[in-house]
């Protein structure tokens, strides 16, 4: 059984708080390579870490998130929301896959990769969403490592994976097995999943040749393969 590169999803949601910095950092703690966070932009064009629209879930606050000032936000959650450039600093020099859940809007993705640019953070942060999303990422930043999530069984377009140049397919996991694994190492790409949960998930993935797992039992993923 090889080693894959274990990520976190979202921290360590099942022991603390999504997208929290307590939640990234337990996570690495036990043992994430990296850490899967969510970014969107606040009124005032502030990245932070929240993957929902609103507050309501995780906050129990019924507020669009592009409603609020950042401050806003810290009041609300009691500052529990954490800044992406707060998130940089909480994870050290721990790996980040910086997804995108929002729309595909390109001043709010040169707003986030600039943050991560004026951070010197290019080499440890990586970005995974849809085409739309990491064809904006592409424009703004054409070095940026790209994991783009692929919802289909069918191949990515040759011409749309020249335009975002991945180093990644990202697959829901239930699509992936080893014939898939083959093929997108075959055309010169990795295979990252998201998100198993089970022991029985994880070892038929690694079975199957995958190169990274994202999951919300980052600790069980690394008993399955040690690093």
């Amino acid at each position: 059984m090889r080693t894959v590169t274990a990520v976190a999803h979202r921290g360590d949601p099942y022991r603390v708080r999504e997208n929290t910095l307590d939640s990234l950092r337990s996570a690495l703690r036990r043992g994430a390579d990296a850490v899967e966070i969510d970014v969107r932009l606040t009124r005032d064009g502030v990245p932070v870490l929240l993957h929902d629209d609103t507050l309501k879930r995780l906050w129990e606050r019924d507020r669009p998130l592009r409603s609020l000032s950042a401050d806003e936000v810290r009041g609300l959650t009691s500052g529990g929301i954490p800044t992406l450039e707060e998130a940089l600093k909480a994870t050290d020099e721990g790996r980040l896959m910086v997804d995108l859940p929002g729309p595909a809007d390109a001043r709010a993705v040169r707003r986030i990769t600039g943050v991560i640019q004026d951070f010197g953070a290019e080499e440890r942060v990586y970005y995974c969403a849809g085409a739309a999303a990491m064809l904006a990422v592409r424009a703004a930043d054409p070095a940026a490592e790209i994991a783009l999530t692929w919802t289909s069984l069918a191949p990515p377009r040759p011409a749309l994976l020249d335009a975002i140049r991945p180093r990644w397919l990202n697959y829901r996991f239930g699509l992936v097995n080893g014939d898939l694994v083959d093929r997108v190492h075959k055309d010169g790409y990795l295979v990252s999943v998201w998100t198993p949960d089970t022991r029985r998930s994880m070892r038929r993935l690694l079975d199957a040749g995958v190169d990274s797992i994202t999951t919300n039992r980052v600790d069980t993923l690394r008993a399955l393969s040690p690093s």
